[in-house]
């Protein structure tokens, strides 16, 4: 066991060291950090380029005035212009673009045209779209003759935005988001896979490095070739774990520095202290109202999806997290490690990844559609088969998944990975001290049934 903890020590000191895992221990979390702030840091300060559209009707005036201007958008009505001379030199008189409405559009969703040189944001396509589906509407409704239509209008008008509430097994129910919980499962189900691959194909590269130079020659002859295996494997595991904990340290630091930078400059705290304390524990919604009123829409938003994202399971996510990528880091690793002991060459490991690729790219294709359908079958079953389940189990872990699940994936997780390392240990036994030969799986198979 000492010499196994000295090959640990080597591999994880060494690779420690190194400027690469320095500099993306750093940018990671920053750039991980970035992808949460950024998009809501661009909304709040987004004014963009004035964008003037002439508007022409064509045979008619129904929609005259009905596009509203916008921050990015002002909507130009023209009369008596013709539509083929205005769009060939709309550009030389300032416009954007000329947005044409056909009279059949009351009766065909696609009798509009928007013509311009670049490609309209989807922003502005809706914003046209939204206001003439509800004028169109109003005057579907003036045709039945009733009386008071705009204050009708006002009174029907009605937006519905679902708040999503979870109950906790201890009864306790906390704000969610099915947003969030998609966003963290792409997140975690992409790092889990991105960490396997990489750090198993590390080991690999290691173990052909040290064979093609000879210097496994030296070391086997001091060690056992099932203790410089599993000393290299544990030693890489380390690494990656080391950077994941640090990844997460610094993605909740500077997470929470910017939420509170942002929070202190809307005033939210300042007007949270104001709020008396019965008003706070007795009614909680009214409280979240004073706050969230107090706040642009772009804050109030972020500060919703930054709650919802500090009640998801945290504790259970970065345990399974962990259980996950070490039993599948050394179950790939295991077999990265036993190609690379049977080849002379990493040109000549082509045609052992294939098998070992596609269950890894499988889990990530289901745990991208997860995110659709945590509880599908599919996705269920490939988060019980070991091969896939660090993957697809880490992408249905932030909607929700009973610990019986758990429980068994886990289960099957430690024997798979515990009898893919047995099975390892006899091929590289065999091929780390062999040379000059091509190996197939027949070859590998006949190192498997070797006694001894």
């Amino acid at each position: 066991m000492n010499k196994i903890s000295v090959i640990i020590k080597r591999e994880y000191v060494t690779r420690v060291r190194k400027k690469s895992f320095i500099i993306m221990t750093i940018l990671a979390p920053l750039l991980m950090a970035a992808i949460i702030i950024v998009p809501t840091v661009l909304m709040m300060n987004d004014k963009g380029d004035l964008k003037k559209i002439a508007v022409i009707e064509e045979k008619s005036d129904l929609f005259k005035g009905v596009i509203k201007n916008t921050k990015e958008a002002e909507f130009v009505y023209l009369e008596n212009t013709s539509t083929e001379d205005l769009t060939s030199k709309f550009e030389a008189a300032g416009y954007y673009g000329v947005l044409i409405i056909y009279p059949e559009i009351i009766n065909t969703p696609n009798a509009i045209d928007l013509i311009s040189k670049k490609q309209p944001p989807i922003g502005l396509l809706e914003h046209i779209e939204r206001s003439l589906e509800k004028d169109i509407e109003k005057q579907k409704l003036a045709a039945y003759n009733l009386g008071n239509l705009d204050e009708i209008m006002k009174t029907i008008q009605t937006n519905v935005s679902v708040q999503t509430k979870k109950l906790d097994e201890t009864g306790t129910v906390k704000k969610t988001s099915t947003g969030i919980s998609m966003a963290l499962a792409y997140i975690f189900g992409f790092l889990m896979y991105m960490l396997v691959f990489i750090f198993g194909t590390q080991v690999m590269r290691g173990v052909i490095e040290e064979k093609t130079s000879r210097v496994v020659e030296v070391i086997i002859s001091s060690v056992k070739p099932i203790q410089l295996m599993m000393g290299k494997i544990i030693g890489i595991a380390l690494v990656g774990l080391t950077q994941f904990l640090i990844w997460v340290i610094l993605t909740a630091a500077i997470t929470t520095s910017v939420k509170s930078v942002i929070s202190d400059k809307s005033g939210i705290t300042k007007m949270t202290q104001t709020i008396p304390q019965n008003l706070m524990e007795g009614n909680q919604v009214v409280a979240d109202n004073v706050r969230t009123d107090n706040m642009s829409p772009e804050l109030s938003e972020f500060s919703r999806l930054f709650d919802s994202a500090m009640n998801q399971p945290w504790l259970l996510i970065i345990f399974c997290f962990i259980f996950y990528f070490i039993t599948g880091y050394l179950l790939y690793a295991s077999v990265f490690a036993a190609i690379g002991s049977a080849v002379d060459n990493e040109t000549e490991t082509q045609q052992f990844m294939l098998p070992v690729t596609v269950p890894i790219i499988i889990g990530l294709m289901v745990a991208m559609g997860t995110m659709q359908n945590p509880d599908s079958p599919v996705a269920f079953w490939c988060s019980m088969i070991p091969l896939t389940s660090p993957i697809v189990m880490m992408a249905r872990i932030p909607f929700g998944v009973p610990f019986w699940q758990i429980g068994i994936s886990m289960l099957l997780m430690v024997v798979t990975f515990i009898g893919f390392v047995w099975m390892a240990a006899k091929i590289y036994r065999t091929g780390i001290l062999m040379y000059g030969k091509k190996t197939s799986w027949k070859e590998m198979w006949k190192w498997l049934r070797y006694s001894g």
